[in-house]
Order: C-alpha cells, then structure tokens, then sequence
C-alpha cells in the first residue's frame, strides 16, 4: 500500500465534513506517523505558498521531488495540498498541531521545516514572506534559532554558508569540537536513522543533500586547521 492510499484513507473523514487540520489527531500511533509527517509538509507548504502570493509549477515540482509522487497518486496529493490551501484555520494553528504530535521527536519536526525550506527555494528565489513564514513555524516547532540559521545558510544562497552555522557550533569552536558535531550529524542522518524516527522513506533523500552539506562544512574547516 502507498502512502498516498493511506493519506487518502487518513483524509475519508473529511467527507463527512471533518477540518483537515483534526486529520493529525488521528495519526498519533507511530507506525501512522509517515503519514502525518507527508500531510504536514504538503499542509504547510500550501500555507506557504498563499505566504508569497504564488504557486509556481517549481513548488508542485518540488513535492514530487520530496515524495516521488507517482503519476496515479498526483489527485491524492493535489487534494491534500488545495484542501490545506482552501481550510480557513491558520497556518499556526496547523504548526501548533503538528508540534504537538511531534513532541517527543524534535528531529522530525527539524526533518519538516527542511522540507519547506526545499519547496520554499524551488522557483529559486526566497521571498521575505516565506522567510517571517518560516521563522514563524521554526519558532511555534521550538527550533532553536541556531537550528533555524543553519537551514537557512544550506538552503538559500544569499546566506553565507558558514561551516560554523551548518554544524550548529560556535565560530571559536575547537578542532575537535567540530570533528564531534560533525559525526553526531552524520550519525543522526544516516537514511536507516531517519526510517528508524518515523520519516517517510519517499523523504529520505532530503537527507543526500543534508550529508553533502554537512560533509562540505567539515572538509572546509579540516582545511582551515591544516
């Protein structure tokens, strides 16, 4: 069964005339939570996109990149997203939901915010209401501003890509005080850690991009201290 058919198996209630956002207090079982995670990213995503004034086809494009969507589930996912667009609750009260859920796994709701940062930079341009609308989520999800800096600085180009900020240590760090955060991060994005904490394996591969960063940082500071 694809995840789409249990997303359109979540989104049945809403038949009945059900708000989209209650969808997310019916999967708070972990083995439902992929899905919820899936709902929550496309949610705010259509949430972000009214944010800018535009939904580009980048944007759409950027959900089947995520979540390889398949051409037969394109409807299921479509629905998803203009239901969230068309739901008169806020965007808040729809992070505030998924904060909940995701309470007792702060890592995924880090792993979400990436996902809008991927669809927020997929016309190529990071427009200010996208970034209030990040800042926003980042801060009702409990990021740290740290956290938030170093999604910033990897994903839009006119952040200076400090090696610092993407490993989340200080500039004075020492040498191997970096090496330590730079294996704790590959440790914890390795892809079996992420399917482990819940996210979707159509997710995953947000993570090659993350590695590759992460990687790209520590080379850099490696040769500072050479």
């Amino acid at each position: 069964m694809s995840i789409w058919t249990r997303i359109t198996e979540a989104l049945s209630a809403l038949t009945s005339g059900e708000g989209l956002a209650a969808v997310f207090d019916r999967l708070r079982s972990p083995p439902e939570r992929s899905v919820a995670f899936t709902i929550a990213v496309i949610a705010l995503g259509a949430k972000m996109a009214k944010a800018d004034g535009l939904v580009t086809r980048e944007e759409v494009m950027a959900f089947r990149e995520v979540f390889q969507i398949a051409e037969g589930d394109t409807a299921g996912a479509a629905r998803v997203f203009n239901l969230a667009r068309q739901d008169v609750a806020g965007f808040d009260d729809y992070a505030r939901r998924i904060a909940d859920m995701f309470s007792d796994q702060p890592d995924m709701l880090r792993d979400l915010l990436e996902g809008l940062f991927h669809i927020a930079m997929a016309d190529g341009t990071y427009h200010p209401n996208e970034d209030a609308f990040l800042e926003e989520v980042a801060r009702i999800f409990g990021l740290s501003e740290g956290d938030f800096a170093a999604l910033k600085a990897r994903f839009v180009p006119d952040t200076s890509p400090l090696p610092h900020t993407v490993l989340g240590i200080s500039p004075n760090a020492t040498q191997d005080e970096a090496r330590a955060a730079w294996r704790k991060l590959v440790r914890e994005n390795h892809p079996d850690a992420l399917v482990a904490r819940g996210l979707p394996e159509e997710a995953v591969r947000m993570a090659e991009k993350r590695l590759i960063d992460i990687n790209r940082a520590w080379e850099t500071l490696s040769r500072r201290a050479a």
